[in-house]
């Protein structure tokens, strides 16, 4: 991984983790504006769901409202960061604003629509992170029922 991809990956953590002590789910992600070699990071987030009893506020769309309102043209220079591979809801939210790559820290515990995502000319990462993978596995395994909800079935 570049350091780039290391620093927006170790964000996306550390938002996952504040997360998981906070008694939500433990994904987290980064919204990173790379322009003439020069990383900027515009927002985190995280998983909000439990805390706010929200419907929509996932690690990616909470990173992305974060970020606030933006020109077209930068989501266009951007890498999302994420820890677990994006739902339908934050892939359609990539696409949406035509964020051309996303780095996604495991795929082991959920398998979203990294192939959309492909198909629609994303660059997608998947660095398979034991941490990552680690932590979502301990959350599931903790808290079935709110992970299933999360991810809209029924358990």
């Amino acid at each position: 991984m570049e350091s780039t991809d290391q620093l927006g990956l170790s964000i996306a953590f550390q938002e996952a983790q504040d997360g998981y002590k906070e008694g939500g789910i433990p994904i987290g992600a980064a919204l990173v504006w790379v322009r003439d070699g020069v990383a900027d990071v515009l927002a985190s987030g995280r998983n909000l769901r439990l805390q706010k009893s929200s419907a929509t506020l996932h690690g990616e769309t909470s990173a992305l409202e974060n970020a606030g309102r933006l020109p077209a043209e930068v989501y266009r220079e951007c890498t999302l960061y994420t820890t677990l591979s994006p739902c339908s809801m934050c892939s359609g939210a990539i696409l949406l604003y035509k964020i051309p790559r996303v780095v996604i820290g495991e795929n082991a515990n959920f398998r979203g629509e990294e192939e959309l995502l492909r198909s629609r000319g994303v660059d997608v990462l998947v660095v398979d992170d034991e941490a990552c993978k680690m932590l979502m596995a301990r959350f599931i395994k903790e808290k079935p029922q709110e992970w299933y909800e999360d991810i809209g079935e029924m358990h």
